[in-house]
């Protein structure tokens, strides 16, 4: 049996123990550091080539300057904003990006859709899915090369309109100002649908097998497992995919570069920007300024988006 004095004195030795349990102090002040010294090469490279030309545009924005060191960079404070919404080239470009984002619309209807499809038991499944991501794996440069040949007088799409005797709807699908920002949007379309195709699907085969069981006991139909266990549960997925599809049609360049390299009315906003940039104008001041608010366009409707959309958690039982 211990006395209060035995126990008095056993105090001091278990806090001792437990203190040295923990370690010297040296080592946990090692433990705390080491996660950050595996840190610091990919935090260098994100500040030095991510951050820093980031800043170093926002500073060039507000200077007009050809980009060669030896020309002086003059501060002109907000005319580069200005002339961005005020000059006759620049505007028509905020135009083409609407066709853009109107086939991301269309892109994420047809990868919910199929993704749904394929969800449950179909004929063939694995090679419907294959055949929807395949384009996902092709170069961007690859995809303009083959759709340029699709599209040119005589080509692909005209000779099959001609075999099935709708040879009158031929067009100069690249050449046509009314017809080509249809055509470079179809293009996008076909060549993004894949990737959203697998997200979703990848969230929907997420959903445990016990809840469409429960809901076909119910009465509830393909229609009604897709509105109300799909839809709510993938939700955070379809706003991610929404606002990547949105950003992307107002930075599109591959498609319409390679296939028109912005003629006929085809010039998007980044095509724009890499012209005045880099191109025969050297404004680099301007392009910088036209960048920002590309970025800023992008955080925009990213904001309005979450906020009409919020992340709410969804309980299915």
């Amino acid at each position: 049996m211990v006395s209060v004095t035995d126990t008095t004195k056993l105090v001091p030795a278990i806090a001792g123990k437990r203190t040295r349990k923990g370690g010297p102090p040296g080592r946990r002040r090692t433990g705390r550091i080491t996660p950050w010294l595996f840190l610091l090469v990919p935090l260098a490279l994100l500040g030095v080539f991510t951050y820093l030309p980031a800043a170093n545009m926002f500073m060039y924005s507000f200077t007009s300057w050809n980009g060669f060191e030896a020309t002086p960079k003059q501060f002109v404070g907000l005319d580069n904003y200005a002339s961005i919404f005020t000059r006759d080239d620049i505007l028509p470009v905020f135009v083409v990006s609407l066709y853009y984002i109107a086939a991301s619309f269309i892109q994420m209807a047809l990868a919910l859709y199929f993704a749904t499809l394929l969800s449950f038991s179909t004929w063939f499944q694995n090679l419907f899915k294959g055949i929807l991501f395949f384009p996902a794996l092709i170069n961007g440069v690859a995809i303009g090369f083959v759709f340029l040949y699709l599209f040119q007088p005589g080509g692909t799409l005209d000779s099959a309109l001609g075999a099935v005797g709708l040879g009158d709807l031929t067009r100069h699908w690249l050449g046509d100002p009314d017809v080509v920002n249809y055509s470079l949007a179809a293009t996008s379309v076909w060549r993004y649908t894949g990737l959203n195709f697998v997200l979703f699907l990848g969230a929907i085969q997420s959903i445990p097998k016990e809840t469409y069981e429960a809901a076909e006991i119910d009465g509830a139909n393909r229609w009604h497992q897709f509105r109300y266990i799909i839809a709510p549960s993938i939700k955070r997925i379809i706003s991610l995919s929404f606002i990547l599809a949105i950003s992307g049609s107002l930075a599109v360049f591959e498609i319409p570069y390679i296939m028109t390299q912005g003629a006929n009315g085809s010039m998007t906003f980044v095509i724009k920007t890499v012209t005045l940039g880099l191109g025969t104008f050297h404004k680099v001041g301007l392009a910088s300024a036209m960048a920002v608010v590309l970025l800023l366009l992008v955080l925009l409707i990213t904001w309005v988006q979450r906020r009409l959309v919020p992340d709410d958690k969804v309980d299915l039982s």
